[in-house]
């Protein structure tokens, strides 16, 4: 199946009914699976927490996007939208290596 085209097949959660069982029982089964799975959501509560170096990280991220060059990031934006962006592969290989060493240094010191 091609993301965003209609299936000629409807999805099922269950699997095909054998040779001798009826259509009728097929979708009563997985009628009842889903009502099952739909109490179980409902019922279950999970407690979560958030460590405090979870915390730091998403300060450190939100204080890091004040960076962003928007006029540049509008004009990329516009170079797409004309279809005149054109892609260096040289340029993205080169800062990917260099990331990675800058990472591996990193991590032996």
């Amino acid at each position: 199946m091609k993301i965003g085209q209609p299936s000629d097949l409807p999805i099922t959660s269950t699997p095909p009914a054998a040779s001798g069982a009826s259509s009728a029982s097929a979708k009563a089964a997985s009628q009842g699976a889903a009502a099952t799975a739909s109490r179980n959501a409902s019922s279950a509560s999970v407690s979560v927490t958030v460590s405090a170096q979870v915390r730091t990280l998403t300060q450190a991220d939100q204080s890091e996007s004040a960076d962003v060059d928007m006029d540049k990031v509008n004009a990329v934006r516009s170079e797409i939208e004309q279809g005149t962006y054109v892609v260096n592969p040289e340029a993205i290989a080169d800062k990917l290596l260099a990331n990675a060493k800058e990472m591996l240094d990193r991590t032996q010191s």
